[in-house]
């Protein structure tokens, strides 16, 4: 259980290090929404930060795997001759 504690005319909460880690909370700046009778928080994704970064290793990532040539100069079978 947690309780708010006065720093100067703030109050402050704090937050047990393993909700820190879990939540990912550590080293970032963070967000507070009101919702309903309580307070969510959250970090702050600013967006487009390492945009960069993150498109090229996802690109890296996902490049076509050896492709079996074999079959790719095959013709394709007419559509009569399917049993539909």
């Amino acid at each position: 259980m947690a309780h708010l504690t006065k720093i100067g005319n703030s109050r402050g909460v704090r937050i047990p290090k393993p909700i820190i880690e879990q939540a990912h909370l550590d080293n970032v700046e963070l967000m507070f929404k009101v919702v309903g009778d309580g307070l969510l928080i959250s970090p702050d994704k600013k967006s487009r930060t390492n945009w960069r970064e993150k498109i090229a290793k996802s690109i890296e990532g996902n490049k076509q795997a050896n492709v079996d040539h074999e079959w790719l100069g095959l013709e394709l079978s007419p559509d009569t001759e399917w049993q539909w």
